[in-house]
């Protein structure tokens, strides 16, 4: 194999130098993406592995964008109460994609990091089209949220 030449490998450099080669570091996904769930964590984030390219998969937790749920870890007994159902509804909505059922997947879009290191967000489809989000939303387990400073689920928080 030869070796480039010294006027190719200064032009390199030069580019290199002046950041005009492209990162190949990607901090957003459109997707979708196919990802099985593992594991439901809470009302809004799933662990999942997710197809990255052929033969090739990630294992890792998404959280559900556009939605705040109860935290299981609060002080008030009642947000405790709703996030164990709001975990229970999350996990019978991803069932089909846990058990096998039809194409067993999910879909993410729009995929990004998460302000918390170890996971993702996403926009998470059903195999069926559903948004997981607006669906957490209309059972009445989730409301939506954009970021910003979460409001408290126990009055008097």
């Amino acid at each position: 194999m030869s070796r480039p030449s010294l006027p190719l490998m200064m032009a390199m450099a030069a580019l290199l130098a002046l950041g005009a080669v492209p990162s190949l570091a990607v901090s957003r996904m459109a997707g979708p993406m196919s990802a099985r769930v593992t594991e439901v964590v809470d009302g809004d984030t799933l662990g999942v592995r997710v197809a990255i390219w052929l033969d090739q998969e990630v294992t890792t937790r998404v959280r559900v964008d556009g939605i705040d749920t109860p935290e299981s870890r609060s002080d008030c007994a009642d947000e405790k109460r709703m996030a164990q159902a709001a975990k229970q509804k999350l996990a019978a909505l991803v069932a089909p994609a846990t058990e096998g059922k039809g194409d067993g997947s999910i879909r993410l879009h729009d995929v990004e990091y998460d302000k918390y290191g170890g996971r993702v967000r996403a926009r998470v489809t059903l195999a069926d089209g559903t948004d997981l989000a607006q669906a957490m939303i209309r059972a009445g387990h989730a409301r939506p949220y954009q970021g910003g400073k979460r409001q408290p689920w126990c009055a008097g928080m």
